[in-house]
């Protein structure tokens, strides 16, 4: 049936799950048609929104379509849109912050409520009813298991050679029913090719040929390329002392220009067969493996630019071979990561001079994007670095305060800081010492000062373990909202 036909099936106040991870495998048809239906019905004087759950972040076809007629009363676990984005901010949309590798159990357990319709793309549907995954698993395992109806977006665009790629894990279980996942290599495969829906729930099937949202990467620039040399340096250093073998551990880099600079920085590096275990498979990992400096990567989901699509698409056949694409929350699991040792690597926003970290909320009150996935792997990698440019707004915000304005890691969770400036290894140290390490090595010359007069202010107070002067904790950021400048 048409787009059209199929939301009129979804009710007002439905949950709904959708799928997308990161901009590609989202419904790219049903959810514009949800949009118009609502809108109309806005017109009209009668009430319709509906809860949107998906895998991460979707495109401008899903989230900005729902958030621009007011479609949405709340969305989880993730999103990057920025119409999405000021709707949560006004208050309009309750947003469920939720870590990626959480979401799915969670939906299990019925904290989450009924799930009662899910919109899943898929590339295509087998005569006995099983369904080819698209370039993106995230959540939709779940989704079609748990929902009362089904509607499918059958997407004809992606190249069908696709088909085989994917490895979805059926052995999940609720406690105390739970069983060890046998995964012990990251490319190891432990399910089957196909997702299973039950063909009496299908209630619509709707024939699309869309791309997905074109992700488009800059170039690395100066200080992305400062960020990735510190962090190569470092595990040259830990291959050098034994801590890593050669070949390092399975890597896991999250979403942005950084992450990808520090991807490209391994082109040229000292490192040959690497592995991926990540979430999202971009620019910077597709080109280790054509490359050959990467053997083969396993994630959830494939977002490219225009570019490095072409190049997926051109070599299907090749990169087939070498990729493998799971649910999140056998991606994400943080068993799975601890016990593959990952090597994770996550953007953040600020940090404070003791290690915490915010990765989701400009100023303390305005959500940026989510936690996604980074709190699955900093928490339980063997190694973890969070790296941001030490300064923001021109050097008019300094990404290095005295307190973050809000937590989303706590430094019992923060190993490694990264910033143009330099590279903090907080590993062994108390909170003191960790101070130091970050005014030194990651804050910016102009700010240095300041954090240092902070830090030694609030030590002659006494003995305090983590030394802080309240009343100015977060004065950086209250003169920010004031004047638009952290400065006094």
């Amino acid at each position: 049936m048409s787009a059209a036909e199929a939301a009129a099936l979804i009710p007002a106040g439905a949950n709904v799950g959708m799928s997308g991870f990161t901009g590609s495998g989202h419904p790219k048809l049903v959810p514009q048609a949800l949009a118009t239906r609502i809108e109309a019905e806005h017109a009209a004087g009668r009430p319709f929104q509906v809860n949107v759950w998906t895998g991460a972040s979707t495109a401008p076809e899903l989230d900005g379509a729902l958030a621009r007629v007011g479609g949405m009363r709340q969305r989880l676990p993730f999103q990057s849109d920025p119409v999405c984005r000021d709707r949560i901010n006004a208050g309009e949309v309750d947003y469920l912050d939720i870590h990626l590798s959480h979401v799915a159990q969670q939906a299990w357990f019925g904290f989450l409520g009924p799930l009662h319709v899910a919109v899943i793309e898929v590339l295509g549907i087998l005569p006995d009813g099983r369904l080819i995954p698209s370039a993106a698993v995230g959540n939709n395992k779940t989704w079609l298991d748990i929902a009362d109806k089904v509607i499918l977006e059958v997407n004809s665009l992606p190249p069908a050679e696709m088909e085989g790629m994917h490895d979805i894990y059926y052995g999940t279980a609720i406690p105390p029913r739970r069983l060890p996942i046998n995964l012990t290599q990251p490319i190891e495969r432990i399910g089957e090719p196909y997702l299973r829906v039950d063909p009496a729930k299908v209630i619509a099937v709707v024939p699309t040929h869309h791309g997905d949202r074109d992700t488009a990467f800059a170039q690395p620039d100066a200080v992305s390329n400062q960020i990735a040399a510190h962090i190569i340096d470092f595990l040259a250093h830990e291959v050098k002392v034994g801590r890593l073998p050669r070949n390092m551990l399975p890597l896991q880099s999250g979403v942005g220009n950084v992450a990808n600079a520090v991807l490209a920085g391994l082109l040229d590096g000292p490192f040959d067969d690497l592995l991926g275990f990540t979430e999202v498979l971009q620019d910077g990992m597709l080109e280790l493996i054509k490359r050959g400096k990467m053997a083969a990567a396993s994630a959830t989901a494939i977002s490219l630019s225009r570019p490095a699509l072409q190049e997926f698409t051109d070599n299907i056949a090749f990169y087939r071979e070498r990729i493998v694409l799971r649910p999140q929350e056998i991606s994400n699991h943080p068993e799975l990561v601890r016990r593959l040792g990952v090597i994770a690597m996550n953007a953040m926003i600020e940090a404070d001079i003791y290690g915490n970290i915010n990765s989701t909320h400009l100023m303390g009150s305005g959500m940026m994007n989510g936690i996604g996935g980074s709190g699955d792997f900093a928490r339980n990698g063997y190694l973890s670095f969070f790296v941001t440019p030490s300064v923001a707004k021109g050097g008019a915000v300094s990404c290095i305060v005295p307190m973050v304005s809000h937590v989303d890691h706590t430094e019992h969770d923060t190993q490694i800081i990264v910033t143009e400036q330099g590279l903090a290894d907080l590993r062994g140290l108390s909170p003191r010492q960790r101070a130091q390490v970050i005014i030194d090595k990651c804050a910016h010359p102009d700010w240095r000062p300041l954090l240092q007069d902070y830090f030694d202010r609030a030590r002659s107070q006494g003995a305090q373990h983590t030394p802080h002067l309240l009343g100015e904790a977060l004065s950086w950021h209250q003169r920010c909202l004031e004047t638009g400048s952290m400065r006094a």
